[in-house]
């Protein structure tokens, strides 16, 4: 009766520390770890034929040629009170180094401080968020480099981690076609991709970053195989 009083016990601690361990590694990784994160992408053999879908369901967008799958990233989208729009788009406007025009940063002196436009302190400058890698599909709606998290944070918007927003946009052109749908056909075999660490929980980079032009280089240069 011992030996199985014993034995259980071993039994439930090998459980608790293999749920544990699979538990820090699901959330485990920090600033550094998502700052590494990356993921392979491949080159078109004809631009004109390369088209983007975006799986709501799954938060991931495939780049593809034909039946070839050309890059698959995790992104961010919209919250139900700002979904991001489902349907038939095209993308019509690239801009590599873009700013929103209403909500960013005021600053004075060594001053900043997150604003909108219409908050912006009497006597104090205003400078745009940086929205590097801009590709817009419908006014106000495009994909753009943001903080990427594991459930749905943006006002609409797709955002695409910083190491891989340089490689969609080499990839993507004006004109090319974008299908979002709840979920992708693609789903099925491709959707399981290693993540990079929720970015909700990480500590943002400082606002002195965002005036200047620094989070707009703030990646690894893209690499194509």
């Amino acid at each position: 009766m011992k030996m199985q009083r014993f034995l259980f016990a071993i039994l439930a601690l090998a459980l608790m520390a293999s749920f544990t361990s699979c538990t820090m590694n699901a959330a485990g990784g920090g600033i550094n770890s998502y700052k590494d994160y990356d993921r392979p992408a491949k080159l078109p053999t004809n631009p004109s034929a390369v088209v983007v879908k975006v799986s709501l369901s799954k938060q991931r967008v495939y780049v593809t040629e034909g039946g070839n799958i050309l890059l698959i990233m995790p992104v961010g989208i919209g919250v139900p009170s700002t979904p991001t729009p489902t349907g038939d788009f095209r993308i019509y406007n690239k801009t590599q180094k873009y700013r929103s025009p209403d909500h960013g940063f005021s600053y004075k002196g060594d001053k900043v401080k997150p604003t909108a436009l219409t908050n912006k302190p009497s006597g104090w400058k205003f400078i745009g968020t940086p929205l590097p890698y801009w590709c817009e599909i419908k006014p106000g709606i495009s994909f753009h480099t943001g903080w990427v998290k594991h459930s749905p944070s943006t006002n609409g918007a797709i955002r695409m981690h910083e190491n891989l927003a340089p490689k969609f946009f080499r990839l993507v052109s004006s004109g090319t076609p974008v299908n979002i749908s709840y979920r992708q056909a693609e789903d099925e075999d491709h959707s399981n991709i290693p993540l990079p660490p929720d970015a909700g929980p990480l500590p943002d980079y400082p606002n002195s970053m965002y005036i200047g032009e620094g989070y707009f280089s703030e990646h690894k240069t893209p690499k194509f195989d």
